[in-house]
């Protein structure tokens, strides 16, 4: 049996979907295939169909902006993976991140997720990218930043594992400037003096 629930934000919304068989999870996802702007995920059962809206998309675009400026400027070799859809059925999961990243060498799995959350849904998203075996996630959620590390578990860290260098406090700076263009050049200066 299906059970649903609506989960609201001004700007995105999030339909979970209980008791859904991968088959129709495929389905669900081949009907909605030329819509933009829809997401899902899937866990054991679970699906969350999730609307991103404008502002969605300029906070992750902005926090992908000073990310790859970052790595740019410390020489940090780096492959876009985006937003590729991870998981199978084997897996019982599925999921587009936001943006993903490999470090130094392309690789089939990203080495970090990045996840910005205007509304949540009903899948534990670190328990999703743990079957996937993503190294890095992070979160961005209402102006923080969260950053897990994965060792056996997903472990809350306060400092990138892959980026030790990165100054988190100077990114989340950024990500909240009022202007994108000026967030990445002020940024890249910052980096300069720093």
């Amino acid at each position: 049996m299906l059970q649903t629930a609506v989960k609201n934000s001004i700007a995105d919304s999030c339909l979970t979907l209980k008791g859904v068989i991968w088959s129709q999870f495929e389905s669900l996802e081949a009907a909605f295939e030329s819509f933009g702007g829809i997401k899902f995920a899937y866990l054991d059962g679970i699906l969350d169909t999730r609307t991103v809206s404008p502002e969605h998309e300029q906070s992750k675009s902005t926090l992908s902006l000073l990310l790859e400026a970052y790595m740019r400027e410390k020489g940090i070799r780096f492959y876009v993976k985006g937003g590729s859809t991870l998981g199978s059925e084997e897996l019982g999961a599925r999921k587009e991140p936001d943006e993903s990243y490999n470090l130094q060498t392309k690789k089939a799995i990203p080495d970090l997720a990045i996840e910005v959350i205007f509304t949540s849904g009903g899948i534990d998203k670190l328990q999703l990218y743990k079957r996937l075996g993503i190294p890095e996630v992070w979160f961005w959620e209402d102006g923080v930043l969260s950053i897990y590390y994965l060792r056996e578990e997903y472990e809350k860290v306060d400092r990138s594992e892959l980026l030790p260098e990165l100054d988190i406090a100077l990114l989340v700076k950024y990500v909240t400037y009022f202007d994108q263009y000026d967030a990445v050049t002020e940024f890249i200066q910052a980096l300069k003096e720093s």
